[in-house]
């Protein structure tokens, strides 16, 4: 059932403080689709988004699944399955399906590795290894795929990791990697230029499964900020740079399996991946 549908049903107006998981706020991308989304349902009353204490995905998910803590309330990260079944999730792709389009970032003598890749089985041969979250969903993914992986529960940790040369890539969402960059100020780091490594991998908001006052809120404004084309106006702010500066259009697609996915958010992951030459082009005028 839409949350539309369910608007009648609204709790009396109050105003309320949402914590979202410090990832995201301090994510300027998503605390404001997380603002717009709530500014489009006035009727649940005024709001407060507090930044969360510095936690693991890990641990932010354990709280939002255990209810009892108020440690975080809504947090953004990629779908699974199993977190689909244990949270519940808001299900539009908060960046229009960009985070299973992952790119590359490296050390620059690192860049002659990945020269002559052109297709999955060059990037097995390749003997590239790629660093992820020990907790995220990608993991497992490429995993599957035959792509060997050296993981931390914390994020920051793995460029000091990238650095150090644990491994030749990490692996960031285009939606995500530019801001990335910005915020190590590091010139050691770069992006390869040339691939571009996708898979279906929808990116949600997520709170708990007991706070459905939560998830209503934010469905039904996001559905409404999709009808009135605030939304179309979101993705343009915050992503038409990356589809730009990072040359999606010209790189060589490797495109992987993600046997992780429920039904729904495996179609939903299969029509971005289809749609993909469309978003882009949408996403560059």
């Amino acid at each position: 059932m839409s949350a539309a549908k369910s608007a009648a049903t609204t709790p009396q107006a109050t105003s309320r403080d949402y914590v979202l998981w410090y990832r995201n706020y301090d994510s300027p991308a998503i605390r404001a689709l997380v603002e717009l989304a709530l500014k489009k349902t006035p009727e649940y009353g005024d709001f407060r988004i507090i930044r969360s204490e510095e936690l693991s995905q890990g641990r932010v998910l354990r709280e939002l699944t255990d209810g009892q803590s108020r440690l975080v309330d809504i947090a953004n990260v990629a779908t699974s399955a199993e977190r689909e079944e244990f949270l519940t999730a808001i299900p539009f792709p908060v960046d229009g399906g960009l985070l299973g389009f992952r790119v590359c970032v490296v050390l620059p003598e690192s860049l002659p590795k990945f020269e002559g890749i052109k297709n999955l089985d060059d990037l097995r041969a390749s003997q590239i290894w790629i660093g992820q979250g020990s907790h995220w969903p990608d993991t497992p993914v490429l995993e599957a795929n035959g792509i060997p992986v050296v993981t931390h529960s914390r994020y920051e940790i793995l460029f000091g990791m990238l650095r150090n040369k644990r491994f030749d890539c990490f692996a960031r969402g285009v939606s995500e990697v530019l801001y990335d960059l910005e915020m190590e100020q590091d010139p050691n780091l770069v992006i390869e230029p040339n691939l571009l490594i996708a898979y279906p991998m929808p990116s949600y908001l997520f709170v708990g499964p007991h706070d459905q006052e939560t998830a209503h809120r934010l469905q039904l404004g996001i559905e409404r900020a999709i009808y009135d084309g605030s939304f179309s106006d979101f993705l343009r702010a915050y992503y038409a740079r990356a589809v730009r500066d990072l040359n999606l259009d010209t790189r060589t697609v490797i495109a992987l399996e993600n046997p992780f996915l429920s039904e729904e958010s495996r179609y939903v992951g299969r029509s971005t991946l289809e749609n993909l030459r469309r978003r882009l082009d949408l996403l560059s005028r």
